[in-house]
């Protein structure tokens, strides 16, 4: 049981790595900011319709897919869609305008002297920004949780085969941290807050496979775990397209925006043949 938990800590602990990547360096420049939430979409939305919903309804299906599964399996898709939409309307389109008063990139924590129309441009987009990293933060610790319950699980039936699924979803934590941590350091102009609250949504995993365990694995069947797959697309789905690239594209950066989308999408499509 301890070496499964490492397992399922060592993939949750790789979004940290991402979490590093956007907050050191130039970890606010516009490029970097468009070029990572794209990638982060890019990889949410390959992964969503080439793994998750296809293993949801496999599962629900029995195996092989048929048309109660595949029904079963967009309802859920679709409730996850309809559930992360409802959390979405609750957290606060706006912040308080104070906690970004006068700071621009580049300003080293120094007021600088712009007109008021460009100051307002930029509270908006810090402030949708922050936004962005606080719902994708959470739509990645749901996700997490049972992603991390399945790796717990399957480490405990044989390490050995989980050991390449522990390093597919390692290598796709790293990008989930850098969604959380590029928008939540461009709108605070804190490397602490945005380090660690995209860490957090890794920690989600090892808790989430630990209370799985213990708390629902009794009561999970194989058509539950199947809705829950689906769901949780539909949750990375609304994410990808309701947050992550309408924040990208604000940026102004477009050809960024989508090269770093498609190469997202490269990346996991790769990652997910080797593995």
């Amino acid at each position: 049981m301890l070496v499964a938990f490492l397992l399922t800590l060592v993939a949750g602990g790789a979004t940290s790595i991402g979490a590093a990547l956007g907050v050191l360096g130039r970890g606010t420049n516009v490029k970097v900011l468009a070029g990572g939430l794209g990638l982060s979409a890019g990889v949410m939305l390959y992964v969503s319709f080439m793994e998750l919903l296809p293993e949801g309804i496999r599962v629900l299906s029995g195996g092989e897919a048929d048309a109660r599964g595949t029904a079963f399996a967009v309802l859920a898709f679709f409730v996850g869609i309809a559930l992360i939409a409802v959390l979405d309307r609750l957290v606060p389109s706006a912040v308080s305008p104070h906690e970004f008063a006068g700071r621009m990139d580049g300003s080293h924590g120094e007021d600088e002297h712009r007109a008021p129309d460009e100051q307002a441009a930029d509270l908006a987009l810090r402030a949708r920004l922050l936004r962005t990293g606080t719902v994708t933060a959470l739509a990645l610790a749901l996700h997490n949780v049972p992603e991390g319950f399945a790796t717990f699980v399957a480490a405990l039936q044989a390490p050995e085969v989980a050991i390449p699924v522990v390093a597919a979803i390692a290598l796709h934590n790293i990008p989930e941290g850098l969604a959380v941590a590029v928008p939540v350091r461009r709108a605070t102009g804190s490397r602490s807050k945005a380090f660690w609250l995209a860490s957090m949504t890794g920690l989600a995993e090892p808790v989430g496979a630990v209370l799985g365990f213990l708390l629902l694995s009794p009561l999970l069947s194989g058509d539950a775990m199947g809705a829950i797959l689906a769901g949780v697309a539909g949750v990375m789905v609304f994410v990808s397209l309701d947050e992550l690239l309408p924040a990208a594209e604000e940026t102004g950066e477009h050809h960024t925006v989508i090269y770093s989308l498609v190469a997202g999408m490269a990346v996991m499509a790769v990652t997910l043949l080797v593995l």
